[in-house]
């Protein structure tokens, strides 16, 4: 099982970029499916995109298509989340998540086996 540690977080303008990272130990990172969910204040977790293990299939919530990209570099195990665009409603702790059995569509329902600690996403007006 991977242990996952998140940062790249902060606070940014509506209109501006931010890039997370997360890192993930173990041997066998190339064999996970990752992906990012988020929870703001008082609503409850939400996927926002997940990766194949071998980065050919990718997935995006509707409401970040087009201005969030996923990526993962297997080399050094780690998958990332550039943000463009950001909007006041993507205010959020950001949750990368890894999964050993299940499939880029299967987690955006069921989410993810292992998470790290969250990194929080604050836009302002």
């Amino acid at each position: 099982q991977v242990q996952l540690a998140e940062s790249g977080g902060g606070l940014v303008q509506a209109g501006g970029s931010l890039r997370l990272s997360c890192v993930a130990s173990g041997r066998t990172f190339s064999s996970y499916v990752m992906g990012w969910f988020r929870q703001a204040p008082g609503k409850e977790r939400e996927f926002v995109a997940a990766i194949s293990e071998s980065s050919a299939v990718t997935d995006y919530a509707d409401s970040v298509k087009g201005r969030f990209t996923i990526s993962r570099h297997n080399a050094n195990n780690t998958v990332h989340l550039q943000m463009n665009g950001l909007k006041l409603e993507d205010t959020a702790v950001y949750y990368c998540g890894s999964s050993y059995r299940r499939s880029v569509a299967t987690v955006r329902i069921r989410g993810m086996d292992t998470w790290g600690q969250g990194t929080l996403v604050t836009v302002s007006s």
